[in-house]
């Protein structure tokens, strides 16, 4: 007994130490992007005592990157003192600071402060500014030209904890423009500002859903099976392509209903919405049976599968080709259990989902 005891305390004092360790990265990741932030002032603010930025950039940062390459290593070379100016430029202009700082935070009191510590970097002239990813990150973001895309990428990657990769492959697969073109004017506001927001079904529902990460768009014919299994292995990047709040719960699920069974290709469960969720996978043109079909999946989940303190069953048929007309004429007219889309098997052009969105705005 005693040596459970001291294996459970070992394992324990283990966990404390890595979580540590974890929180030690962290905050060492962060006081760096608020050191790079100021470093970025500084320059801005020496480069606007009249000397003109060619010669400035010319002399002045190659003759600051060589002192500072000799004492503190070649991260700070000229580049990286540009991406620093570049990162104060930008972000001094944000009209929107990130909700749920972490740890440090720029304050209007003229210092950068670590809230645990209380330890100042002194002459930050800003207003209130939280930072809450890494170095690398914000890099990437300060390449997206559209303040707004920029804003949403940054608050999505934060509140959902992507890693740089993530990131990447949500902006690759132009995320943004894919839930503007689903969202009216006060909507697109909100998600420069709140990011994505779950409050009724349709707004974890995408038009198209892109599924390149499958690898299937060189194959010349596919199965619904396999489709399935392809989302199965990648079911990391699926989750992160459906969007927040979503938990797998089983593939091909089976229930009997007169005497017959039937199978659900997928099912989820989305914790925003406390509801079911069910995707149905389909090749070729959508037709109104499958609507049919999944009708009577989502009516039998809100009967007897679904508890009285959970909402309404969702289902979601995936396809590669639909028309919205016999979709909305086989749908209820109050319909806001039942959705079709799209899904492809590429990255789309951004600048196609651009036009999409002009003329939607027009």
């Amino acid at each position: 007994m005693s040596e459970l005891v001291r294996t459970d305390l070992v394992e324990r004092i283990e966990q404390l130490i890595t979580e540590a360790k974890k929180r030690a990265v962290v905050a060492v990741n962060t006081a760096m992007v608020y050191t790079y932030y100021e470093i970025g002032r500084m320059i801005v603010e020496d480069e606007q005592k009249g000397i003109t930025y060619a010669s400035y950039g010319k002399e002045t940062l190659k003759n600051i990157s060589k002192h500072l390459v000799s004492k503190f290593g070649k991260g700070y070379s000229v580049d990286n003192l540009e991406r620093m100016r570049k990162f104060y430029l930008i972000y001094s202009n944000s009209a929107t600071p990130l909700r749920n700082s972490k740890n440090l935070q720029i304050k209007s009191s003229n210092s950068v402060e670590d809230v645990n510590s209380a330890t100042p970097l002194r002459n930050s002239k800003s207003t209130d500014l939280h930072f809450t990813l890494s170095w690398s990150h914000y890099l990437k973001l300060m390449r997206i030209e559209n303040p707004d895309e920029r804003k949403f990428y940054e608050i999505e990657a934060t509140e959902n904890n992507w890693s740089l990769r993530e990131l990447q492959r949500q902006f690759d697969s132009s995320l943004y423009e894919r839930l503007v073109l689903s969202r009216d004017k006060e909507e697109v506001k909100a998600l420069a500002n709140k990011g994505q927001i779950i409050e009724k079904p349709e707004d974890v529902v995408k038009d198209p859903y892109v599924l390149e990460f499958l690898g299937l768009k060189e194959l010349p014919q596919y199965s619904e099976s396999e489709l399935e299994q392809r989302l199965i292995d990648h079911l990391q990047t699926f989750l992160l392509e459906l969007g927040k709040g979503f938990a797998f719960v089983g593939r091909q699920v089976r229930f009997t209903f007169d005497e017959q069974h039937f199978r659900v290709d997928l099912v989820f469960y989305n914790r925003l919405l406390r509801a079911f969720v069910l995707i149905d996978l389909k090749r070729g043109t959508l037709k109104h049976q499958d609507l049919g079909q999944m009708q009577m999946y989502v009516n039998y989940y809100d009967r007897f599968v679904k508890t009285e303190d959970e909402n309404p069953t969702i289902g979601i048929l995936l396809c590669t080709d639909k028309s919205d007309a016999m979709v909305e004429i086989t749908l209820p007219k109050d319909n806001n259990q039942i959705f079709a889309s799209k899904y492809q098997t590429y990255l789309p052009s951004k600048e196609e989902l651009k036009r999409l969105i002009e003329e939607n705005i027009k």
